[in-house]
């Protein structure tokens, strides 16, 4: 069975993602999209635009000297525009390690994501980690 299109998209943002390859991510996501992350954290609101989701991303990496990762387990989709993507987010930062899961729930409109909301198994754990 071939993979929907619009969970093609997000596995190919993912992959992109994890090998830091900045030209295939921007193509997955719209100019004008806005990427939520919830939590109290000084990564937690809204990073509306392609170039504030970069930066948030980029701002992941060097918070954790590049120690950052997500790795993809599962995709969904019910074939109109929404994917939610499950992943293990695991990182170090300042003496403290990050191991928990998480997912990303997209709407796909026209072939690139336009909202991306962040959803996290332990909403505490990941704000003391980004503390």
């Amino acid at each position: 069975m071939a993979e929907h299109p619009d969970v093609i998209l997000v596995r190919r943002g993912y992959d992109a993602f994890s090998t830091g390859d900045v030209a295939p991510l921007s193509e997955t996501i719209a100019g004008h999209a806005t990427q939520y992350q919830p939590g109290r954290s000084a990564l937690a609101g809204d990073h509306r635009g392609l170039q504030a989701i970069l930066e948030f991303n980029g701002r992941q990496s060097s918070k954790t000297n590049g120690t950052f990762r997500v790795e993809l387990g599962r995709l969904f989709t019910e074939g109109q525009g929404r994917v939610v993507a499950t992943h293990r987010a695991t990182g170090e930062r300042a003496g403290r390690r990050l191991d928990t899961g998480a997912s990303l729930n997209f709407t796909v409109i026209d072939g690139t994501a336009r909202d991306i909301h962040g959803c996290q198994e332990d909403i505490d754990a990941w704000d003391e980690f980004w503390a």
